[in-house]
């Protein structure tokens, strides 16, 4: 199967930080503090937002890369919002090629869809490898915690999923099966509607 990324995401209902405590109590670590900005395409022949696809240039704090997550099926999202795919991602020399590779995209084609800018907070424990808990503030949209790990075994991965957000105390929390991509773009729709 190879390794793949399998995350949740769900938007906070209550206070951050309880959230916050309750990590440092299990034991989770702060490992970064950064502003990301995400810039996404979709090819002109076919529509990304409908096949959920990913096509993003993202830039942070001396750090930019391209990155693809292939199209969605039912066996890359799973009915209760755990979503498993293979990313293939290039890393860039710097974010000044951030833009360059912004303009590259445009020049052979593809089609600008959104800017998502988000402060994100990421969390570490040692007793879980490879997992990530991250504490997202979505400019415009609002406050998600999403839990990623990179794994091999999928269904393993999604158990220690539901252990972690049980824990943490956010199980409850809605799911939010949505990219960011998609609630910035979504928002943006509605502010223009009122």
């Amino acid at each position: 199967m190879g390794l793949v990324e399998v995350e949740r995401k769900r938007a906070l209902t209550g206070p951050v930080d309880k959230v916050r405590r309750r990590l440092v109590e299990l034991g989770y670590r702060e490992c970064s503090a950064v502003t990301e900005v995400d810039t996404y395409y979709s090819r002109p022949d076919v529509d990304f937002m409908e096949t959920v696809e990913c096509l993003r240039v993202r830039s942070r704090d001396g750090f930019a890369e391209i990155t693809y997550k292939p199209a969605s099926s039912a066996s890359t999202h799973s009915p209760d919002g755990v979503i498993a795919k293979r990313e293939t991602n290039v890393v860039l020399s710097d974010t000044d090629q951030a833009r360059q590779a912004e303009q590259l995209l445009e020049a052979v084609g593809m089609v600008f869809l959104a800017q998502v800018e988000k402060f994100r907070t990421s969390f570490r424990n040692p007793a879980y490898p490879g997992l990530t808990v991250a504490l997202d503030v979505v400019t415009g949209v609002g406050v998600f915690l999403e839990t990623e790990i990179i794994s091999d075994d999928g269904q393993g991965a999604t158990t220690l999923l539901d252990e972690v957000e049980d824990q943490i105390g956010v199980a409850s929390c809605p799911v939010v099966s949505f990219p960011y991509r998609d609630l910035v773009l979504r928002s943006q729709q509605d502010a223009i509607r009122t």
